[in-house]
């Protein structure tokens, strides 16, 4: 017996003022991208105010809208009527250089964004490019100046590496290594200073004959900003991520209807129900229909063969024959779409057709959203 799953409401999603942020996630190669844009450019033309930010550094989502390049600062894509959409491409040292810049002074700002261990922090440490998209999605939220906040994550399970930003960062910052460093910093008096000091000695005596003492200095000049800086970092993601629980968020889950991407979505959807994110439904991307389905592959197969076999109408054969191979992937694809349903029943389900060719303009985004809004 097929599941019949209810039916993704786009439109309903997208009219609703009380949706500030839409977060589209999903495996790598589903579409992911382009239905973040799409989603965007219907919003727009429907009177609201979007911006479209995509964390992954790929350039899909300038491509999809006819662009060369998108950069850390939104840009005005297309106006209609009284909406608008806007897009643009997470930088993550740029972000990171604009925490700085903005909660530190001149001088102290001028000396972290020099120190060796900020630049290396700041464009290559791990999960860096998770904490600097909490901050930016914070940061549009809090300037109020677009209605919705729509979020292409990055591509595999990394997408949703982001809602572990502000414990992993507590974890970092609460480290006892970090700890230990920053402690002659905090030190209240000049006997305090002096015992830690002593306690710090030891340690950094040791590291200084395996390191240098020029890299201990810059480790420790650069430590000791981070208490005020990343401090108010870690309270600011902690509230973005309460914001992402909020009812004013939708996720969307994109995938293909093929088995490993299927298998992707399934984990999307139970991690999200584990986090307790408000999940709005799944986009089934790049299923393959036909307008002849009342024909089956078999009786298109065996009608192929008998021509075959007469040697008549070779053209209608391969015909045939190529409908027979599109029945039988489309059967393909349903059954994995079967595996879905049976295990997530009550998620809401959109199919979007397979299109002849990539979209790279925003007449291709535009029917895109008409077919996501297809109800």
């Amino acid at each position: 017996m097929t599941r019949v799953p209810p039916v993704l409401d786009v439109d309903a999603i997208l009219d609703d003022r009380g949706t500030r942020i839409v977060v589209c996630c999903g495996s790598g190669g589903v579409g992911k991208t382009t239905t973040a844009a799409a989603l965007g450019l219907r919003a727009a033309e429907r009177g609201r105010s979007a911006v479209v930010l995509t964390v992954d550094p790929a350039r899909r989502l300038a491509q999809s809208m006819g662009l060369t390049e998108l950069d850390n600062t939104p840009r005005l894509v297309h106006s209609s009527g009284d909406g608008q959409l806007f897009a643009m491409m997470l930088d993550m040292k740029r972000t990171f250089d604009e925490i700085i810049e903005a909660h530190a002074d001149p001088e102290r700002a001028r000396q972290i964004l020099t120190n060796p261990f900020y630049q290396s922090l700041s464009s290559s440490f791990a999960g860096t490019q998770e904490y600097m998209a909490m901050e930016k999605l914070g940061q549009l939220r809090r300037s109020d100046e677009w209605d919705l906040i729509i979020v292409d994550t990055p591509p595999s399970r990394s997408a949703l590496d982001f809602l572990d930003a502000p414990e992993r960062l507590g974890r970092f910052l609460d480290g006892r290594f970090i700890r230990l460093l920053m402690a002659p910093a905090k030190a209240g008096g000049r006997s305090a200073f002096k015992l830690l000091n002593a306690g710090f000695g030891l340690v950094a005596g040791a590291m200084t004959k395996l390191l240098g003492a020029q890299v201990i200095k810059d480790l420790q000049t650069f430590v000791s900003a981070l208490d005020a800086v990343f401090g108010g970092f870690r309270q600011r993601a902690e509230m973005t991520y309460k914001l992402l629980q909020a009812p004013g968020t939708a996720f969307v889950v994109v995938a293909a209807p093929e088995r490993d991407a299927m298998r992707e979505a399934s984990y999307f959807v139970e991690r999200l129900a584990e986090e307790r994110m408000p999940l709005a439904g799944l986009v089934v991307n790049r299923v393959h229909l036909s307008p002849a389905a009342a024909l089956s592959a078999a009786r298109s197969a065996a009608a192929a063969e008998e021509l075959e076999t007469k040697g008549e109408h070779e053209l209608t054969a391969a015909v045939l024959r190529l409908h027979a191979g599109r029945m039988q992937l489309a059967a393909r694809e349903h059954r994995e779409q079967e595996h879905f349903v049976s295990a997530h029943p009550t998620v809401p389900v959109v199919q979007v057709p397979a299109m002849p060719q990539d979209v790279h303009d925003l007449a291709g985004l535009r029917e895109i959203g008409e077919l996501l809004a297809r109800t």
